[in-house]
C-alpha cells in the first residue's frame, strides 16, 4: 500500500446526478458512503489520505453567465468546494472516522487554516484531511491545489478519481478509435495536451517528482485498489511517470 496519497475527487462525482437520481441534500449518498468506506479501509492498513474536492456539482465558473467577472466566479467555486468538504467530513463522522476540513484562508470556526506541520501530524494520527477553497486565490483550479498539497506533504502518488477509466489519446466519448494509455510520462501528457489535469498541476507534480494515477471512480473498490498501486492489476487505469519513458498503450 502507498504510505501517503492525495486523492482528487470532482464535485460531479459526489453530486446528486451521479446515479441519475435526485436527493434532498443534492448529494449522491450511496457514492459518498462507498468512497468514505473505502478510504477508512485503506487508512486501517496505514495509508495516510488527504482529499481535494471540487465544486462542480454546485458551480462551474462562468458557465452560468459568460459575462460574469472571473474573480467572482472563482471565489464562488472556492465556496462550493468548502460546502462539499463539510458534507464529506460529516459522512466520515457518521462512519466513525475523524476528518478535518482545511482551507488556505480563514473561514471563521467552520474550517481549520492549513498548516503543513499540523496536517502531517493529523495524517500520522489517522485523520483524513479534506482540502477545500483551492489556493484561496482566483485563476487556479483544484488540480493545482492537488499537486501543490502533494508536493508540500511529500505524497507518494496523486490519485485522480475520474468518471473515465484512464488517459486516452482522444476523447473516447467522441472518438471510438481513441486509445487508452497504460503508462506515459508528464512530458507526453503536457506536450500532447491530453487533458489529464491543468498544465500548472502537471508541471508542478513533475518538478516535485510525484507520479500520478488516473482511474475510474466507478470501478468496484477503485480507491482501495488505487491506494495499493502498483501491486494491483485489476484496476486498469493510467500511470503517469515522472521520468521520461516510452508511452505504452493498453
Amino acid at each position: 500500500m502507498l504510505k501517503r496519497v492525495i486523492i482528487k475527487l470532482s464535485g460531479e462525482a459526489i453530486g446528486d446526478d451521479a446515479f441519475n437520481t435526485k436527493s434532498v441534500s443534492g448529494y449522491s449518498d450511496p457514492i459518498i458512503n462507498d468512497i468514505v468506506r473505502q478510504i477508512i479501509q485503506v487508512t486501517k492498513t496505514g495509508t495516510q489520505v488527504s482529499l481535494v474536492v471540487g465544486g462542480g456539482n454546485y458551480w462551474r465558473g462562468r458557465q452560468a453567465n459568460p459575462e460574469m467577472d472571473r474573480v467572482k466566479a472563482d471565489q464562488m467555486g472556492m465556496l462550493a468546494t468548502v460546502m462539499n468538504a463539510l458534507y464529506l467530513a460529516d459522512a466520515f463522522r457518521r462512519q466513525g472516522k475523524k476528518a478535518k476540513v482545511v482551507t488556505p484562508i480563514p473561514i471563521g470556526n467552520i474550517t481549520t487554516l492549513y498548516d503543513k506541520d499540523s496536517t502531517l501530524e493529523w495524517l500520522s494520527e489517522g485523520t483524513v484531511i479534506i482540502n477545500a477553497a483551492g489556493l484561496g486565490h482566483p485563476m487556479f483550479s483544484t488540480d493545482t491545489i492537488t499537486a501543490l498539497r502533494a508536493a508540500e506533504l511529500e505524497a507518494d502518488c496523486i490519485l485522480f478519481a475520474k468518471s473515465i477509466d484512464g488517459v486516452y489519446d482522444a476523447d473516447p466519448k467522441k472518438n471510438e478509435d481513441a486509445r487508452k494509455f497504460r503508462t506515459l510520462d508528464y512530458h507526453s501528457a503536457i506536450t500532447k495536451n491530453l487533458q489529464v489535469a491543468d498544465m500548472t498541476a502537471l508541471q508542478l507534480a513533475q518538478e516535485a517528482g510525484i507520479a500520478s494515477y488516473v482511474f475510474s471512480l466507478n470501478a468496484p473498490e477503485s480507491i482501495t485498489l488505487a491506494c495499493s498501486y502498483p501491486k494491483t492489476h485489476s484496476l486498469k487505469g493510467t500511470y503517469i511517470h515522472v521520468s521520461a519513458k516510452e508511452d505504452y498503450y493498453e
